[in-house]
């Protein structure tokens, strides 16, 4: 079954529509018809948020939804619906831009993990609102739901090897290029950080670098490229993480699925740029043949790295990884990370922090975040922290001296350096993970920065 269905949206003019209930969002105090106000007053619902009662008709049926709006409003508490609503067809009542927005929130919620485990899927449809281009907003949720997916598959299901079919999938798709360069092959062709990571390794699960292109014949068209990490398990390597550190560890490559399902978007929609895709795929795991702290790697950007701690894996992989990028001279390049525990810290779990030097991308990421509901927070790349990443045996060391503190800071300005010179770079270090579940937000893989970054690229290439 795919990940979200497109009978869950219901055209406009189909029969069913005209039997849709209607669903309401409704405010505290805010005035509802006699019959309706009664029965919400003896249910105790009070337009709080996240509060939803079914009214009943004269005749028993389902005559109305009332949804708990609060004091404001927010569109994306759609997400709720798909787990609270009896089954049939509903209609959102609501302005036509708050209900556009409300019904890709309600595509969002419809999202459920159930590979190894049946789950009920509600049979919740939605009549499409006046004025949604059903057909994007399906590719979006489809697109959220692909990086909850592979983010919520356990390691063992979810290896370099894996990660790789689904970039093949997703290149096939679209009549994209393809190349993968696996193993000790990454030394001959000059991944050598790439290498050091994921050597250790069994050899099935051997580290490899996957490199989608799309359109790169068309000279004329801005190049844009996404680069995600793909660790698909971390075990710290020799610097190991403690049982709690590792248990959600397989979360660790979603900044991989970030960019996979990003460059299957801009795909989709045609937009008129050339496209790369990369995406380094290790594990980090722990052998005779590990890596080592102290240890000096080699970069393809030829700059030397000292290893202070071998927990801090995912800067090293992208720094070849955005090095490769560098050499297509893009436009524009976005990386996508799960790669500090100190951005958590910093902004907590829902909300990602974004790395810029260019102000003009810094300021329509958050404007597309602000539109789209997607948000993000502007970190500085605080040229102070530099002296943080100095070493003096190696070009750079990949843990900062403790003086710095500011992990995700001195992380990003780590990856700075190995950034495409050519274009405008941003980094966002994801979390990729909702700690807490909820109606619409079970918890475990979640997808962000995802559609800001769509709208983003879009607003710039066709608006």
């Amino acid at each position: 079954m795919p990940l979200i269905s497109p009978a869950a949206l219901i055209a406009p003019d189909a029969p069913e529509a005209a039997t849709a209930t209607p669903v309401r969002f409704i405010g505290p105090k805010e005035a509802l018809a006699p019959s309706a106000q009664v029965w919400a007053e003896r249910m105790g619902f009070r337009g709080k948020p996240g509060e939803v009662l079914v009214v009943p008709d004269a005749s028993g049926g389902i005559g109305q939804v009332l949804v708990g709006t609060g004091k404001t409003f927010d569109p994306m508490s759609a997400r709720a619906l798909s787990a609270k609503l009896p089954d049939g067809p509903y209609r959102l009542e609501a302005e036509p831009e708050e209900a556009r927005v409300a019904a890709l929130a309600f595509l969002l919620g419809r999202y459920v993990f159930d590979r190894y485990k049946a789950k009920d899927r509600p049979d919740v449809r939605l009549v499409a609102p006046e004025g949604l281009d059903a057909a994007e907003t399906l590719r979006i949720a489809a697109a959220c739901a692909l990086t909850r997916e592979m983010v919520d598959t356990p390691p063992a299901d979810m290896g370099p090897l894996q990660m790789e079919t689904v970039a093949r999938e997703i290149a096939e798709a679209h009549g994209a290029s393809i190349s993968v360069v696996t193993g000790d092959d990454l030394l001959d062709q000059n991944y050598p950080a790439i290498h050091a990571v994921g050597r250790a390794a069994a050899p099935h699960r051997a580290p490899r670098i996957i490199e989608i292109g799309w359109n790169l014949d068309r000279t004329d068209r801005p190049l844009i490229a996404l680069v995600g990490k793909g660790v698909a398990f971390d075990t710290g390597g020799l610097d190991i993480k403690s049982a709690a550190g590792m248990r959600n560890m397989k979360k660790d490559m979603g900044g991989a699925a970030h960019a996979l399902a990003l460059g299957r978007l801009v795909m989709q929609a045609d937009l008129p740029v050339r496209l790369v895709v990369l995406v380094a795929a290790v594990e980090n795991a722990i052998s005779g043949d590990a890596f080592r702290p102290g240890d000096v790697l080699n970069s393809r950007k030829g700059l030397t790295i000292e290893i202070g701690n071998t927990d801090a894996e995912g800067r090293l992989i992208l720094a070849d990884a955005l090095a490769r990028a560098g050499e297509h001279d893009p436009d524009l390049t976005l990386d996508f990370a799960t790669l500090t525990g100190a951005a958590r810290v910093a902004l907590g779990p829902e909300l990602p922090p974004l790395y810029t030097d260019d102000e003009a991308l810094a300021a329509d990421l958050l404007a597309a975040a602000e539109a789209v509901r997607d948000p993000l927070w502007r970190m500085p790349l605080w040229p102070g922290y530099r002296a943080a990443i100095d070493s003096d045996i190696a070009d750079v060391r990949n843990d900062s001296a403790a003086w710095a503190q500011g992990g995700s800071i001195t992380a990003a300005l780590f990856l700075q350096k190995f950034a495409p010179a050519t274009g405008a770079w941003a980094h966002l270090d994801v979390f990729a993970w909702n700690s807490r579940g909820r109606p619409g937000h079970p918890e475990g893989g979640e997808a962000q920065s995802l559609r800001a970054s769509y709208a983003m690229l879009k607003a710039r290439y066709t608006g």
